[in-house]
């Protein structure tokens, strides 16, 4: 029988959310383009991150600890959902463009279905 990849297996995951070392090179073994987590500045991706992961549907708390949902957030410098879309937003205003990347979402509206909902 073979074996699943350390990327869906608790070796492969970090105890503080999201992968390891191990996991992203397994990952990468199957052809995933992954990279290490933006945890800190205003890095376009660590605020599409934020955005996204922040209307993620679930729990942050189960049975009093926390997901892996909070434990992601965490790494990547948010304390909870309503963190995160905070954070988001702040550091997309903070960037040149001035918005969200393409398709990130905040309270669950795409960038574009906002824009003609007005």
């Amino acid at each position: 029988m073979k074996k699943t990849p350390a990327w869906q297996r608790k070796e492969g995951k970090s105890p503080t959310g999201g992968l390891n070392a191990k996991g992203r090179a397994s990952a990468k073994a199957e052809g995933m383009s992954l990279k290490a987590p933006v945890k800190a500045g205003d890095n376009p991706r660590r605020a599409s991150f934020l955005a996204r992961m922040g209307n993620m549907p679930g729990p942050e708390r189960k049975g009093g600890e926390p997901t892996r949902l909070l434990l992601s957030l965490n790494a990547w410098g948010a304390s909870s959902k309503e963190d995160a879309r905070a954070k988001a937003k702040a550091i997309s205003a903070r960037n040149d463009d001035g918005g969200l990347l393409r398709g990130a979402m905040t309270d669950g509206k795409s960038k574009n279905k906002a824009k003609k909902a007005r």
